[in-house]
Order: structure tokens, then C-alpha cells, then sequence
């Protein structure tokens, strides 16, 4: 039975509008307000998302069920394959003490917590988006700054704020391929305009994540280091993105920005060395994670320094090599069987003003094991024990240690991705995003908050770009918009979003073991998303209305 979606099930876009947000309140208020445990919540969340489906959207209830048992695979693969792998190298190398080494060596380019953050969240945490991003960087970036003494609030939401200028163009360009294929933009010119967007942001952010971190005045302390860290970042993305292409923006623009860092520190250190790894005025003066203060890297040879890095080495060039589209494309000839989910695949058709034409909607779930980013870092990590001396049996009960270890962050992302799949599949989603193309004038700005909104919802840009891409581009010429710019916009605004995302935020409090602290995280990152996204859609929408904004777009 074919099933087309209603995006106003009410006659009332005001009505329908609060009727879709419903399981999206429900769950931020369980986790935000209520305190109530992740995987309760997602619940909860899932739970109410199915009721207005079928009551609400008239969807069939087996449609339903099954859209959410979809997604609740795609949270498995690739997301929680993600992060127990990367979970489980990380207690690998904490169980034979080369994480301290590891943590040593950092302290011994800087000792100040604000360099760090800059060069670890900001820099490598980029570089982890370009190569792998699926949750990735915040993964890493936030086991490494709570090994390195950050309060696990601190390392949570800081790495989620540090993941966003990178993440429109993702793993190698995908974000941005997506859009282009999908919905009939020219990738090089999409490409080129979110890289006349994201460059101010790449300057603006590595302030805004100290200022977050340490407040205004300890920021300025140490502005000719941020000045150094955006100034480098934000140039080669601009130029890599507007003269080579979407793939390699963020992982130049990382490397560059990390050897400049690096270098800079080299001739300038600030007056005063920042020793505090809580976040100011929002914990105790000195609270600091599990691991406590690093010792000093002198204590330390060279060897010993070389050696605890091997792993992540390791890490780094497996995820850069499994990201790599012939190699991703040789092992899914392998083996990456497809499943059609039977009694959905191409049985929802989504209609105008949505899309063009009406057209169905794929539900092919690909168990491209082989091929996903989490075979990689499981892989570097065995790579890693055998290389850290781990014998094969001390490897499997780590493994499966790791498993009972994260067993509710998995739950949750299960949920997590059940209840964003229904929302996509059920149209209320694309009610919210309807609303906010209802908004005349204001569209650009608003159009901005779309992608955003996209983001929080699905968890991924590729996504939210798959969503309201197209309704993007519909709106925008019905306005006399430059298409490429509100496509853009989508995407740039996204990234504002990916903090407060629910999969996100489960693989910060997973990584820095503050499992049902959701909500904390949540309530701190919050006002920074909304707030950069909002800066976004200003920027946007100068580009639209005001010269010489306007220089900037490509029609």
C-alpha cells in the first residue's frame, strides 16, 4: 500500500506546526527539564513520535513501526559501531598507562588548558570531521581532553562547540556531494558558497570556544594564538573550497591550522598559563576529570612519547584511508549486502511543495560492515593492543568490557535514530520546515534556522540536507533568491546544529564517561548553537539584501 505523506494533517499550519514538534519537546524537556536518563528519554521521545504518526499524520501503524526499527539499525551502523571502537582505544590505552604519556607529551607544547582545547578540539577535532565525521571527532577529541584533566562537562560540550565550522563539508565533501546530487545543485558552485559562509565562522569560533571555556577576559589573554588558529584554518577553507572542491576543505584547512598552532607556539607562550580544566563559573575552581592533572613530559623519553602516540597515529591513518571512496567503494564490492525494509522501501512518497514531483522514499538498509568508518578504528585498535604489547585474550575481554560499558549510550543512539527516522518518514519534520519557509522576507534568515533545525533533528548535515534541500531550492526562486545561497545556507547553518543533536551529545557523555549527564550537556551547549545559527542566518541573509554582502553570491 502506497502511503503519501501530509505535512498539514490540521488544515492549520499553526496547529500541524505544534503537532510535529511534540516528540522533539518531549524528549529535550526529559533530558533538558526533567533530568531523566538518556535512554528513557529517546524513549519517550520515540514513543511520542509514533503516536503522532499514526494519530496525527495518519500514517499506517506497521509503516511506522517499521520506519523507526530502520533507523534504529542506522543508529547500530554506522553511528554505534563508532563509538565503541573509538571507546574501546581509548580504554586500551588507558589500562597500560600510555594515555598519560600521551597526555604529557600535549602539556609539553602547551601547558595552558586554552591552547589545548584550541589545538585538540578545534584542530584535530576538524581533521577527525574531514576524514571520518559520523561522531567521530567529538569521540576522540572529547576522550582526549577528559584523559588530559578537563571536567567531563568542559570536555563534553566544548568538543561539541569545536565541531561545527568543519562539518558542512564533513567526511571528504559528503554533506555537500549529497546536496548536489540529490537536488540538482552545481557542486562546485554550492561548494564555493558555503565557502564564502563558513570562513567567518571558522574565525569567530576558536574565540567563541574559549570565551565559552575560560570567559572574556582569560580569551584575550591569548588572542594572537586564536587570532592564528581561525585566521589559518578559515583561509584555506575559503580557497580549497571555491578552487579545488568539497573533499579535502577540512582536512587541509585542520592541518594547516594545527602546524600553524603548533609553530606559533614554538616563539609566543601567554604572561599567564590557564591550569584550570573546568568551565568558568559553572563548576568548581579546579574540578577536573578522571585523570587528573598530566605529569610532566620531561618525566618521559622520547621513545615513550613516540609510543604513546602510535596508536592514534594508527587511528588516524585507518580513518583517513577508510574514508577514502576507492577504498570504501573496493570493500563494499566486497560485501555490503542491501536489505529493502519490506512495507516501506519506496512505498512513502513525499509530494510538492516538498519536491518538484511527487517521488518515493528509499528505506535500503546497507550492512556495509567492511566499509564503515568503525571497521577502521576497530582495526587501529587491535592494531594498536598488539603494537602496546595487548595479548589476544587481554584484546577480546577489553572488548567486550567496552561493550558492557556503553551499553546504554548505544541503547540510546538505537532510539535516538529510531525516533529522527520516523519524523523524516512520517513528514512532521518537514511541517517544522515548511513553517519556517512560510516566512516571506525573513526566508533567508529563517531558511538558515531550517538547516539547523535539520541537523538537531536527524543528528548529520548529509541528512538535513537530503530533508529540506530541495524545498530550499523550491523557495528560494519562488522568492528571487540565488538558489546556491539558501542550498548554502542549509548546510552552513546545519553545523550549528550538530551540538545539540541527540546522537552527539550521547557520544560526548559516552566518551568522557558522564553517562546521565545528557541533559547537562545539552542545557550548556544550547544557547551557543542557537545563537552562532542565528548569527548564521544574519550573515545569510546580508548576502541576500545587502551590498557588499551580496559580491559574495554565486547565482
Amino acid at each position: 500500500m502506497v502511503w503519501q505523506q501530509i505535512y498539514d494533517p490540521f488544515g492549520s499550519m499553526a496547529l500541524s506546526t505544534l503537532l510535529a514538534a511534540v516528540p522533539v519537546v518531549v524528549m529535550l524537556a526529559a533530558l533538558g527539564l526533567f533530568h531523566i536518563k538518556a535512554h528513557i528519554a529517546a524513549a519517550l521521545g520515540l514513543g511520542a513520535a509514533l503516536l503522532v504518526a499514526v494519530l496525527g499524520y495518519h500514517m499506517p501503524v506497521a509503516m511506522a513501526g517499521k520506519a523507526a526499527l530502520f533507523g534504529g539499525f542506522t543508529g547500530l551502523l554506522p553511528i554505534g559501531w563508532i563509538v565503541l571502537n573509538i571507546i574501546f582505544l581509548q580504554q586500551l590505552c588507558e589500562q597500560n598507562g600510555s594515555f598519560k604519556v600521551l597526555q604529557a607529551s600535549l602539556s609539553g607544547i602547551t601547558d595552558d588548558r586554552r591552547l589545548q582545547l584550541l589545538l585538540i578540539a578545534f584542530c584535530f577535532g576538524a581533521f577527525f570531521e574531514g576524514a571520518a565525521g559520523f561522531g567521530t571527532p567529538v569521540a576522540v577529541t572529547a576522550g582526549i581532553l577528559i584523559g588530559l584533566g578537563f571536567s567531563p562537562l568542559a570536555a563534553s560540550g566544548l568538543s561539541l562547540i569545536a565541531n561545527t565550522a568543519p562539518v558542512a563539508f564533513g567526511a571528504l565533501g559528503t554533506p555537500v556531494i549529497t546536496l548536489a546530487k540529490v537536488h540538482g545543485y552545481d557542486l562546485m558552485e554550492v561548494t564555493a558558497m558555503i565557502g564564502r559562509q563558513l570562513p567567518f565562522f571558522s574565525l569567530l569560533v576558536p574565540f567563541w570556544l574559549i570565551w565559552a571555556f575560560a570567559g572574556r577576559k582569560a580569551m584575550w589573554d591569548i588572542w594572537p594564538a586564536v587570532l592564528v588558529t581561525g585566521v589559518s584554518f578559515a583561509i584555506p577553507q575559503y580557497l580549497v573550497s571555491n578552487f579545488i572542491g568539497p573533499e579535502l576543505v577540512d582536512i587541509i584547512a585542520a592541518l594547516v591550522s594545527m602546524a600553524s598552532l603548533i609553530l606559533f607556539l614554538r616563539v609566543w607562550q601567554p604572561k599567564t598559563v590557564w591550569t584550570s580544566a573546568s568551565l568558568k563559573g559553572r563548576e568548581p575552581e579546579g574540578a577536573t576529570g578522571k585523570a587528573g592533572r598530566p605529569a610532566a613530559a620531561a618525566q618521559y623519553s622520547r621513545g615513550e612519547i613516540v609510543r604513546a602516540w602510535t596508536p592514534w597515529i594508527i587511528l588516524t591513518v585507518f580513518v583517513f584511508v577508510w574514508g577514502l571512496p576507492p577504498v570504501k567503494n573496493y570493500f563494499n564490492g566486497l560485501f555490503a549486502p542491501k536489505f529493502p525494509m519490506d512495507g516501506l522501501h519506496n512505498l512513502i512518497v513525499r509530494v510538492p511543495p516538498v519536491v518538484a514531483k511527487p517521488s518515493p522514499e528509499s528505506a535500503v538498509y546497507v550492512l556495509n560492515l567492511l566499509s564503515a568508518t568503525g571497521t577502521g578504528i576497530l582495526l587501529s585498535a587491535v592494531a594498536g593492543a598488539l603494537f602496546m604489547r595487548y595479548g589476544v585474550g587481554a584484546i577480546v575481554r577489553t572488548f567486550f568490557r567496552t561493550l558492557w560499558l556503553v551499553r546504554y549510550s548505544l541503547l540510546t543512539i538505537v532510539l535516538m535514530l529510531a525516533l529522527g527516522t520516523l519524523t523524516r518518514y512520517s513528514g512532521s519534520d518537514t511541517t517544522l520546515g515548511l513553517a519556517f519557509a512560510n516566512t516571506g522576507a525573513l526566508y533567508p534568515f529563517f531558511g538558515t534556522l531550517m538547516g539547523w533545525l535539520g541537523v538537531a533533528m536527524t543528528g548529520s548535515d548529509t541528512a538535513s540536507n537530503v530533508l529540506f534541500g530541495g524545498m530550499q531550492k523550491v523557495a528560494a526562486q519562488q522568492l528571487g533568491l540565488a538558489p546556491n545561497l539558501m542550498g548554502a545556507a542549509n548546510s552552513s547553518g546545519g553545523v550549528m546544529g550538530k551540538m545539540i543533536d541527540a546522537q552527539s551529545i550521547v557520544v560526548a557523555s559516552t566518551a568522557t564517561r558522564w553517562v546521565n549527564h545528557e541533559g547537562d550537556i545539552l542545557r550548556f551547549v544550547f544557547f551557543h548553537s542557537l545563537s552562532l545559527a542565528a548569527l548564521v542566518g544574519v550573515m545569510v541573509t546580508l548576502q541576500a539584501y545587502v551590498w557588499p554582502f551580496t559580491l559574495l553570491v554565486i547565482r
